[in-house]
């Protein structure tokens, strides 16, 4: 387990802040909440910058922390990232802010500390790039893209 700093937003928009946390011993990423004062309506295909009134300092270059959209609310009813997922680098010390986006042709409402999203944190290999005038061997794949494998 490793320790990450997080504090709070110094705001008056809610009197309690909630930690991320994990809601089941299996879960892979922490819930994050909508930090507002009242309920905000997302309508059709609209994109709205929602706070959660935390920040989060990683510190350590080899980590990062992935913002991802909950399933429930994209399937249910068409609420995701705007952005698909979120890199939270780790010299970030900033307000974690969510892009949410509704994709569905219903208005949603997103209610003050609602689970509206859930970050992760993994590990990062640094690259370095070796340039080369031609790869040593040629995989079976080799070029092929987009489709190669078929659909069944």
């Amino acid at each position: 387990m490793k320790k990450i700093n997080i504090k709070f937003i110094k705001n008056k928009i809610q009197k309690k802040l909630h930690l991320p946390k994990y809601i089941t011993p299996g879960s892979s990423a922490l819930d994050l909440r909508a930090c507002i004062k009242h309920p905000i309506k997302i309508h059709k295909n609209q994109t709205l910058l929602i706070p959660t009134g935390i920040a989060i300092h990683i510190s350590n270059p080899n980590i990062t922390g992935i913002i991802l959209p909950r399933s429930g609310l994209g399937h249910f009813h068409g609420i995701i990232l705007g952005n698909s997922i979120g890199i939270l680098d780790s010299d970030y010390q900033g307000e974690i802010k969510l892009s949410m986006w509704n994709k569905n042709k219903k208005t949603f409402t997103i209610k003050p500390n609602s689970r509206i999203a859930q970050i992760t944190f993994i590990s990062i290999i640094r690259a370095k790039f070796n340039i080369v005038k031609s790869f040593k061997y040629k995989t079976k794949r080799n070029k092929q893209g987009f489709g190669h494998t078929g659909t069944i």
